[in-house]
């Protein structure tokens, strides 16, 4: 290995002794540049080199080059402060190309060595197309032997080869063969139809800049230049039917352009068509592919365009037709309010009329949750835009009408049975919007009495609705209320599991924090609900909510025996444990010895039911480092080598790194 590294270093000589004459760099910094790649070097030559050694190497050769470059600027602005020549002193030489040459080999045996890893072929790609290096035609053969399966190979190759080489032939013949390799790829065939059109548009461009007719390939019988002279020269003779010859020859041009077709819009809809029939007989059940070729049909002036955009709509609505997303999608092409621009009233109310069809029509249809929460959606899009500060004017007299048939869209749904719980939801929040709490009430009332009983998203609006209501003329509530406020809350969590009633939980602990009679009902609520459902290992932990809410309302006595009554409990998970831990080291790391012993006792009480957790054990010696002496520290870690099955995982965490530390504080205790 050293005498790779050695013939290495020795085949930059050249390259090292050019620098040092120019006086881009020093003696002293050579010196240092042949440290820093030797040690590189080293790493790339060792057993098992990274992914991250040959990137480190390839960005200090690329700062090391920019900083070349730098210099012999500054060295070049020197010399011509001298009124020295410094066209001899600083023309091309070794060192200007030897920095990218090496880059180029780094690379190239970086991508050998990890020849699946795509992101670093691209980095690869892009460094030789920034600096126009002459390999990267044959890089891009390699990367396309390799990752053929890749559709963004394909198009990176041709968009090379068709901006870069302007060989158009080149770019079609990779296009069409990454779609023979990969056919089911949308890029692929939304990016040939794009380069394709591309290529046209620069035909046409080419034939304005020649002065031709726009959009015309046939020739008129009179050369341009002929034209021309005629033009500049016409005063030199006097036709004896000058004006009869220009009227005659100007019809007969004008008829002629009547009859002539557009040659180019012509080509572009053959190619369209073409590759939009490929394109659906490999990709049949793509949607979104088909919307991309409208989009490119509509942006582009086209010959029979409009026969084109019929033909695809018709397509998409025999392929498409039973789901949602396709007449939501073909509703809000009548009207999208997050695209929509500024037009008439009358218009505005045209297309929203039109894009209501097309939603009835679809409910009609495929009546589901799912088409009735796309049709709340686009007139939620509506109002917004009324409530905006850019309120389109064409839509302000028609508020009220569309707000109405938002909530007949509501009441449908839940009519027709095709309302679920974002639905509900949606409903009763529209009605606090619009001010009318009477009425969300009733109705929230009314969804978890009968169909969502069990959803903690609606009890929660519902309760939230409540307090509302309550609070609406007072600021404090009433006995009375309190006690309907927690009764709504008692039957909603008796229903509710608690993994899904996190937020539930802590706006009920939250409104009755101070409320001593009820805050403990909802103690012996949640006892138990965990008794019954266990606690969670990791996430929200309705034990340690309260806990939380006991410690900060009365204090450290009264939080330990709350979480003592949810320890006692048959699986009170590993959560509570880790509140309860950090609760009394925090109290110990302030110097409370009773704490320290509550916490060796949590933590020995969790490894009996966790004993295989690595994460517990690192923290249990951790606890030992910073507040035990090196004795109990030192048993922590052997117990953890004994009892845990992976033992090689205590290399790989926080847990085996501290063994040095064991063997310091072992030896320190002989030597005292």
């Amino acid at each position: 290995m050293a005498d790779v590294v050695q013939y290495r270093l020795e085949r930059m000589i050249n390259e090292l002794d050019d620098l040092e004459q120019r006086m881009i760099f020093t003696r002293r910094e050579i010196a240092e540049i042949v440290k820093q790649r030797r040690k590189f070097e080293y790493r790339l030559k060792r057993p098992s080199p990274l992914k991250e050694d040959y990137l480190a190497y390839i960005e200090y050769e690329t700062q090391l080059d920019s900083l070349r470059g730098l210099r012999k600027k500054s060295v070049m602005r020197e010399l011509q402060k001298q009124g020295l020549k410094t066209n001899k002193k600083m023309k091309k030489s070794v060192s200007d190309f030897a920095g990218v040459r090496r880059i180029v080999d780094i690379y190239r045996l970086a991508v050998m060595r990890f020849k699946g890893d795509i992101e670093l072929w691209f980095r690869y790609l892009e460094f030789c197309r920034e600096r126009r290096h002459g390999r990267m035609k044959k890089v891009l053969a390699q990367v396309i032997r390799f990752h053929p399966k890749v559709p963004g190979v394909w198009i990176y190759a041709a968009a090379w080869e068709f901006d870069h080489n302007l060989n158009v032939e080149a770019a079609r013949a990779i296009m069409q063969s990454g779609l023979r390799v990969c056919p089911t790829s949308e890029d692929l065939w939304i990016e040939y139809l794009r380069m394709e059109l591309t290529f046209l548009n620069k035909l046409k461009a080419r034939k304005v800049a020649l002065g031709e007719n726009v959009g015309i390939l046939a020739h008129d019988q009179i050369s341009a230049d002929e034209k021309q002279w005629r033009d500049e020269n016409k005063d030199l003779y006097m036709p004896l039917n000058e004006e009869g010859e220009h009227n005659e020859g100007s019809d007969i041009e004008s008829e002629k352009s009547r009859k002539k077709i557009d040659k180019f819009q012509e080509q572009g809809f053959s190619i369209l068509r073409t590759i939009y029939s490929g394109a659906v007989e490999a990709l049949p059940s793509s949607f979104s592919m088909r919307k991309k070729f409208l989009e490119i049909l509509d942006a582009t002036d086209l010959v029979n365009s409009e026969e084109m955009h019929k033909e695809i709509l018709s397509d998409i609505k025999r392929d498409f037709s039973t789901q949602p997303g396709y007449w939501d999608w073909l509703a809000r092409l009548e009207y999208n309010p997050a695209t929509t621009q500024e037009i008439s009233e009358e218009n505005t109310h045209t297309q929203v009329e039109k894009a209501v069809q097309v939603y009835e029509e679809a409910v009609e249809l495929l009546p589901s949750a799912i088409m009735f929460n796309q049709y709340a959606n686009f007139f939620m899009g509506v109002t917004a835009l009324l409530k905006g500060e850019n309120k389109p004017s064409g839509l302000a007299s028609q508020s009220a009408s569309y707000i109405s048939h938002l909530l007949r869209v509501y009441e449908k749904a839940e009519t027709m049975g095709c309302i679920d719980e974002d639905l509900a939801c949606q409903h009763i929040s529209f009605y606090l919007q619009l001010g009318r709490l009477d009425e969300a009430r009733k109705l929230a009332e009314k969804l978890c009495r009968e169909k969502f009983s069990s959803s903690a998203q609606l009890c929660l609006l519902r309760v939230s609705v409540e307090v509302r209501h309550l609070t609406r003329d007072s600021t404090s509530p009433s006995k009375a209320e309190l006690l309907s406020i927690f009764e709504l809350l008692k039957d909603a969590l008796t229903r509710v599991s608690t993994s899904e009633a996190e937020s539930l939980w802590l706006m009920a602990l939250k409104i009755f924090a101070n409320q001593k009679h009820y805050f403990e009902k909802l103690v012996e609520i949640s006892v138990k609900s965990l008794a019954k459902d266990g606690g969670p290992e990791n996430g929200f932990s309705l034990s340690s909510a309260i806990v939380n809410f006991v410690l900060q309302k009365d204090g450290v006595r009264h939080a330990r025996d709350v979480y003592k009554r949810f320890l006692a409990l048959p699986h009170p998970g590993l959560a509570i444990y880790r509140t309860c831990i950090e609760l009394e080291s925090n109290l110990a790391s302030n110097g409370d010895k009773d704490s320290l012993v509550n916490a060796r006792k949590l933590y020995e009480s969790a490894l009996k039911n966790y004993d295989q957790n690595l994460r517990l054990w690192r923290d249990y010696y951790c606890m030992e480092t910073k507040m035990g002496t090196s004795e109990t520290a030192s048993a922590v870690y052997w117990r953890a080598r004994k009892i845990l099955k992976d033992s090689s995982a205590l290399v790989t965490q926080d847990l085996g790194a501290l063994e040095s530390l064991v063997s310091k504080s072992c030896v320190s205790c002989r030597t005292d």
